[in-house]
């Protein structure tokens, strides 16, 4: 199991994947989605077509978008002030809540 476990994180290094060792907190991702529903929809399901749906989207998508808002890699005059406060460790918890969501 550690062989494989130092494999996968070689490997992620190599190719520029970002493995998540540590899973967020669902629930406390769920306190912190409050803001995100006024455009992303309640469960994460918009209903405005130009925003999208967050609801089922993997968690390792949405951290590494969150965190390219956060880091100003990628820039939206709504999205960049939103992620720029966000730790880590929100980061995680909203990827897991979402992610949860069907």
């Amino acid at each position: 199991m550690q062989k494989l476990l130092v494999a996968a994180l070689s490997s992620s290094v190599l190719f520029g994947a970002s493995v998540s060792l540590a899973a967020g907190d669902a629930a406390a991702g769920k306190a912190k989605a409050a803001v995100c529903a006024g455009c992303h929809g309640a469960k994460g399901v918009s209903a405005n077509p130009m925003w999208p749906n967050l609801a089922g989207q993997k968690d390792a998508y949405l951290v590494k978008q969150l965190k390219a808002f956060r880091e100003g890699k990628r820039q939206d005059p709504m999205m960049s002030p939103m992620a720029k406060p966000l730790s880590d460790a929100d980061i995680d918890n909203l990827a897991a809540y979402f992610s949860s969501l069907k």
